[in-house]
């Protein structure tokens, strides 16, 4: 990999995403031939956020490359509850781990924590701003579905807060996609995110309703209206709740059409939906080990060159 740090999915090219897609691909096609890449290697997690996925399939990644994870633990078990900042937090775990992943709810943390390490850091989501790895599974769900070019997608939801959206958003002005947005007058893409698709000649439409649009989509992404990220709760519940599809959504769309969602869900995809074809949310969670795995592969694979 070109990068010391993956931060954001800004700054990944088209030939950096398929550099780890394929070496994705080769782990799904052969995972034995990987099991032991980087044995001893140890991947310290920073998670100042809850996590399931991401967490999880970081540690399945690192351990089935034949290495181990340093766990900061819960926050308030760390030493941060004791007021220790971010930039000695980073600086001292640096001390034990050969890469380092976090997650934080600041936008723009990951970038700054990056500035005090001199080992690998991959942003593992601050706050709204961005998700990169979320974004590398997306697309390797994706390009195994309906390909990466000659792609119609429709994102759906919270498109203001979402990083998962703005860092696969960036990602696909790399490939031959047209992207719609659906959301709320109120979760429309940040004005800086839809200025910056459009310097980098992104071809997007918004839009308040999905029917619309929905035939002619190969992948409807949908997400959840992110509860915790509203500076008012009264303005999550005039929102909440407005973006559902169920299995009667989609009997109109093209038997083709991939339905994915980064989850957790609440009840923006009914559980019905889960038993239709177009249902692929699971299989891009399991994506997370192998594209984690190709990520942490490469970069570990430049520290050791």
């Amino acid at each position: 990999m070109p990068h010391d740090h993956i931060i954001s999915a800004k700054q990944l090219s088209r030939a950096d995403i398929e550099e780890v897609l394929d070496r994705a691909a080769e782990i799904d096609d052969n995972p034995a031939a990987f099991t032991q890449r980087h044995p001893g290697a140890l991947l310290g997690l920073l998670f100042f956020e809850p996590s399931t996925r991401t967490k999880m399939s970081f540690t399945a990644a690192i351990k089935r490359l034949g290495g181990d994870v340093v766990d900061m633990g819960p926050v308030e078990y760390s030493s941060v509850e004791k007021g220790e900042s971010l930039a000695d937090t980073v600086r001292v775990v640096e001390g034990y781990a050969d890469a380092l992943v976090m997650r934080h709810p600041s936008e723009g943390s990951a970038k700054m924590a990056s500035e005090f390490v001199d080992v690998p850091l991959i942003n593992a989501g601050d706050g709204a701003g961005q998700h990169p790895t979320q974004t590398l599974l997306d697309l390797y769900t994706i390009r195994e579905n309906a390909g990466l070019d000659d792609l119609t997608i429709g994102i759906m939801g919270d498109l203001k807060y979402g990083r998962t959206v703005h860092s696969l958003a960036h990602a696909l002005t790399n490939f031959d996609a047209t992207q719609h947005f659906i959301s709320p007058e109120s979760l429309k893409l940040p004005r800086s995110v839809r200025y910056d698709l459009h310097e980098e000649g992104a071809t997007i439409r918004e839009h308040t309703e999905l029917e619309p649009i929905l035939s002619s989509l190969d992948v409807l992404y949908v997400t959840r209206i992110q509860k915790e990220r509203f500076p008012d709760e009264s303005e999550y519940r005039a929102v909440a709740g407005e973006y559902q599809i169920d299995a009667q959504t989609l009997e109109e769309v093209n038997d083709d059409v991939t339905v994915l969602h980064p989850l957790p869900r609440v009840d923006e995809i009914d559980h019905d939906v889960d038993a239709t074809e177009h249902a692929q949310f699971f299989e891009q969670a399991h994506n997370g080990v192998p594209v984690r795995m190709a990520l942490l592969d490469l970069m570990l694979e430049g520290e050791s060159a």
